[in-house]
């Protein structure tokens, strides 16, 4: 098979996997964040440098991105990378890899390290973006997808990216939400769009805008127009649209130590074969008053502080304990956060022990500093979702980061472009 050939059967496959279902195969590709096996652990993706940014960078800044990840499996596997150019809703763009893609298709992972010293041994392999081998040539939204060599439709991790091209500014101001039941737990954006020195033909049928809070795709709010247009301004002030549950400071885990024992923790214990952390049991915090603290708005950072040498970072079983006056019958209940890509997997789903009068879960988790939450989910749902309020609560005083994207297609056009960016915090930090 020639190389070119291999090359199309690869798209094909990536293109046509969403299409057979997940009923069909659970391991079909999916355009979001997720790693679909289970040997794969610590997956980060950020701009280089900055490790609690968001993968979001300007087309012509000169920042790369740096995915991290570890194989517990401790082996040494050739895995490839490629990169699809997506529509706003991340679907495939309509363009061919011609035109968004300078370089290969794929590559192989070059770049691999094997853990020193640690309890159990793992591979940890990193990919520096955009590089010699391939570099985007185009703004919008990219999925990066990693696979084992000549398995591409059998998918390890997938992670989106957006690439800017600005040729708008952003300015943006924090409001009192309108209905008077948010006015305490919710915050509200209003933003203006200055395109001064770039035409936009029809506002309302060319630009969109995206919002996340926190860096999260799970509940982005999408699609949104324009309200109104004045002398090169687009003008997006509406009542009771860009507006998201306020959540309380993330709760806290410190593992970068193993040999000293924090607040949180109850026990540590060493075996041969393992390392096992108990957590002390916690509250339901949705009826309780805020209270401020800094956190890493929901991001984790791997670090250990027993060893000078990241790579001596051990994996414990952490126990994680939520005491409720009695569980659940409708409802699951999860641990959240960054570290399980904001998604309500059954690796992170927890169990009602009655013998405690607790919700439990034990998961293994790195070296590092986490910020997680507890979820709940109606158990029935046809589509489940994170929800904190519940047992977190909501406080229009939390302080949260947000990213504004601008999205723009003229008339004709076959993709989407991002035209402005914003980070912008509810504290104007």
């Amino acid at each position: 098979m020639t190389r070119n050939a291999f090359f199309f059967l690869v798209v094909c496959s990536f293109l046509t996997a969403p299409l057979l279902g997940q009923r069909a195969n659970p391991n079909a590709l999916r355009y979001e964040d997720y790693v679909y096996q289970p040997n794969i652990r610590s997956v980060q993706f950020y701009v280089e440098g900055l490790v609690l940014s968001y993968p979001v960078l300007d087309l012509n800044g000169g920042s790369t991105l740096l995915l991290a990840f570890d194989d517990l499996d401790g082996d040494v596997k050739n895995y490839y990378y490629r990169f699809i150019h997506c529509d706003m809703n991340w679907k495939p763009s309509d363009i061919s890899e011609m035109e968004y893609l300078d370089g290969f298709s794929e590559e192989r992972i070059f770049d691999y390290q094997f853990s020193s010293k640690t309890v159990s041994s793992y591979t940890h392999y990193t990919l520096q973006l955009p590089n010699n081998s391939m570099r985007w040539k185009l703004s919008g939204n990219y999925l990066l997808a990693v696979y084992p060599e000549g398995n591409a439709s059998l998918p390890a991790i997938t992670r989106r990216f957006v690439v800017a091209d600005p040729k708008v500014q952003i300015s943006s101001q924090f409001v009192r939400p309108n209905q008077v039941n948010k006015i305490r737990t919710h915050q509200e954006i209003d933003f203006t769009v200055n395109h001064e020195k770039f035409l936009i033909r029809n506002p309302q049928q060319e630009i969109k805008a995206v919002i996340l809070q926190n860096g999260r795709w799970d509940q982005a709010i999408t699609g949104v127009t324009p309200l109104f247009f004045r002398a090169n301004q687009l003008v997006f002030d509406y009542q009771d649209v860009v507006v998201f549950p306020g959540g309380k400071e993330f709760r806290q885990l410190d593992l970068r130590s193993l040999r000293s024992r924090l607040p949180q923790v109850a026990s540590v214990d060493s075996y041969r074969d393992r390392i096992e952390v108990s957590l002390q049991s916690e509250r339901s915090r949705g009826t309780q008053p805020y209270l401020e603290y800094n956190d890493i708005n929901g991001k984790f950072v791997i670090e250990t502080q027993d060893q000078n040498n990241p790579l001596a970072a051990n994996y414990a079983q952490v126990l994680f304990s939520l005491s409720v006056d009695a569980p659940f019958y409708d409802d699951d209940l999860y641990v959240v956060g960054a570290f399980s890509d904001w998604q309500l997997k059954k690796e992170f789903q927890m169990a009602y022990n009655n013998a405690v009068n607790a919700y439990v879960l034990k998961t293994p988790l790195k070296q590092g500093f986490y910020d997680y939450a507890y979820a709940m989910s109606p158990r029935n749902a046809e589509k489940k979702a994170v929800n904190l309020s519940p047992l977190e609560g909501d406080w229009f005083e939390t302080e949260n980061d947000y990213t504004l994207l601008i999205y723009y297609r003229p008339f004709g056009g076959r993709y989407d472009q991002v035209i402005g960016m914003a980070q912008i915090n509810s504290r104007g930090q």
